[in-house]
């Protein structure tokens, strides 16, 4: 592209993984808008895809949609993938995205324990986890029965399987954030006894068996992004691993199941993930360390262009922040996509913005604009 600034330019080079195919190195981070009445997304979702796309953004991650599961979450107006009308309410979307060139991956997200003990959603129907513990550990919903976890595992099945009919090129399951695939993996919301809790393999194993559905579902050449995180909401300072090799033993099982791109989400994209270490190896981002210890690619994300940290109360003005980190990181290896959240909920053109050498052009995150954005 005749246009892009030097800089950047290596950012703008094609990323391909399986069927899928991205224009550039940007992604559209996942973020909840709550914006579709009885779980259908309308022309207004497509519209705001649509934008992003236009953008500058190569791939579209959406906002996470649950799947068909009684208990997969609380707001009613968050989009589902069951049904006619939420289907041909996604193929319109997909359309869009795919008619300014970018792609689009259907985020799958079940709530778990987070869905909270009063929903909007469904409210007849008990909140589910691994152990029936909220993220403070304090008894929330019931856990979820050993049997029950297949059948749940084919409700992801059924969710990638609607996905890929409506025209994603790719699904993100969403295990991050002390949703229930993360409540699974997090020690203190996972204390079963029956080969699903204990040891780092076995609090694993559903989260794998759930990937293993979807690949099942959407066949071998078919995307499976995996979103990971070592914060939750209940607590930013916790980890799932302290160490590469703990990394490496929770990740492992997942790639052999099926994932293709791993999406490890930071509060910011780069803070080192291990800086006890020594040397390089200390100042190596949680991306970085994600494609050492596995071999896939690795979307990074976190506070992407903007001074602080990403906070999901975040409600004032935000100054936006030069891009060096982000360079300096991709030259480094440590990932092969940048997801960008907050800019570009203020500015839509923030990826062509970068492209062209007009930065100073974008103003920052306003939560004014931001929640114009959403709706």
């Amino acid at each position: 592209m005749t246009d892009v600034r030097p800089d950047v330019a290596p950012l703008f080079e094609p990323f391909t993984v399986k069927s899928l195919t991205a224009p550039n190195r940007f992604a559209m981070a996942p973020m909840t808008r709550s914006a579709s009445p009885g779980g259908v997304p309308g022309e207004n979702v497509a519209a705001y895809y649509r934008r992003r796309a236009a953008g500058g953004v190569g791939l579209i991650i959406t906002e996470g949609v649950f799947i068909p599961d009684d208990a997969a979450g609380g707001q009613a107006s968050v989009p589902r993938l069951i049904g006619d009308d939420a289907l041909a309410g996604w193929s319109a979307v997909t359309d869009a995205v795919h008619d300014e060139g970018s792609a689009i991956a259907a985020q799958l997200w079940h709530q778990g324990v987070e869905r909270g003990a009063d929903p909007e959603f469904n409210p007849q129907v008990e909140s589910v986890s691994p152990s029936g513990l909220a993220g403070d550990a304090s008894p929330l919903g019931r856990a979820l029965l050993t049997g029950e976890l297949a059948p749940l595992a084919e409700q992801y099945a059924t969710a990638a399987r609607n996905a890929k009919a409506a025209g994603f090129d790719a699904v993100e399951l969403h295990g991050a954030h002390g949703y229930l695939l993360d409540q699974f993996l997090w020690e203190r919301t996972n204390i079963r006894a029956d080969g699903y809790g204990g040891s780092i393999v076995d609090r694993v194993r559903f989260p794998v068996e759930v990937v293993r559905a979807v690949r099942a579902a959407v066949g071998p050449d078919f995307p499976i992004l995996y979103r990971f995180s070592q914060w939750k909401q209940a607590d930013y300072t916790a980890t799932l691993a302290d160490s590469p090799a703990e990394l490496e033993r929770l990740l492992a099982p997942l790639v052999e199941a099926g994932v293709d791109v791993f999406h490890p989400s930071t509060r910011r994209h780069y803070v080192p993930a291990f800086s006890d270490l020594a040397g390089a190896d200390g100042e190596l981002s949680l991306a970085g360390w994600t494609k050492r210890v596995t071999g896939l690619p690795a979307i990074a994300v976190g506070s992407v262009g903007l001074q602080t940290e990403f906070k999901p109360t975040e409600v004032r003005d935000i100054e936006p922040a030069p891009v060096e980190a982000v360079l300096r990181q991709f030259a480094d290896n440590e990932f092969d996509v940048i997801a960008v959240g907050r800019a570009l909920l203020s500015d839509p053109d923030w990826v062509n913005k970068l492209r062209t050498g007009r930065q100073e052009e974008f103003v920052g995150f306003n939560i004014g604009k931001a929640l114009a954005a959403l709706y």
